[in-house]
């Protein structure tokens, strides 16, 4: 694997965008979910226009990271969080999506993908980190952990008709 490259998120990387968070998710979580609820959560958050909405929001910073030509994660902030009625914070940020291609974690892309939301946060000012966790993604839970991030609240998560526990976590920064 070559260095990874880091880059913004443009209108060309739709698709790539499209199929690497649908292709993550199906990956990691696929085996929880009725094939109709997957569907619909796919359409809803993964589908090439609900990438092309989301990149085009005002309030959403994407960051790529490109190994060997290819995309190989990416990150999205919402600037503000979404969830920031769980926190007293004046300037919250949310990860919205931490992705790496299957087959690619533990090789520095999150950690890459880490690096670069904690200085945009840091470069807006905010003053708290969240982002939400499956409870049962024992492994994500612990690299947010190496961070600082803390469990801070119980919530749930919504895939089609299925309601996941979800966990949210938080760094103050």
């Amino acid at each position: 694997m070559t260095d990874p490259i880091l880059r913004e998120a443009t209108e060309a990387d739709i698709p790539a965008l499209s199929a690497l968070g649908r292709d993550s998710f199906v990956d990691k979580f696929g085996y929880m979910y009725k094939p109709e609820d997957l569907a619909a959560f796919i359409a809803q958050t993964h589908s090439h226009e609900a990438v092309a909405g989301e990149l085009a929001h005002p309030e959403r910073r994407y960051c790529l990271v490109e190994s060997d030509g290819a995309l190989a994660g990416y990150c999205k902030l919402a600037v503000p969080s979404t969830l920031g009625e769980f926190h007293a914070a004046a300037r919250p940020i949310e990860i919205k999506q931490l992705y790496t291609a299957p087959g690619m974690t533990g090789k520095g892309i999150g950690a890459a993908l880490m690096d670069w939301a904690m200085a945009e946060a840091r470069a807006h000012r905010a003053d708290v980190i969240q982002l939400s966790v499956w409870s049962g993604n024992d492994g994500a839970q612990r690299f947010y952990a190496r961070y600082g991030f803390v469990k801070v609240a119980d919530i749930t998560f919504e895939v089609g008709e299925q309601i996941d526990e979800e966990f949210l976590f938080a760094l103050t920064l």
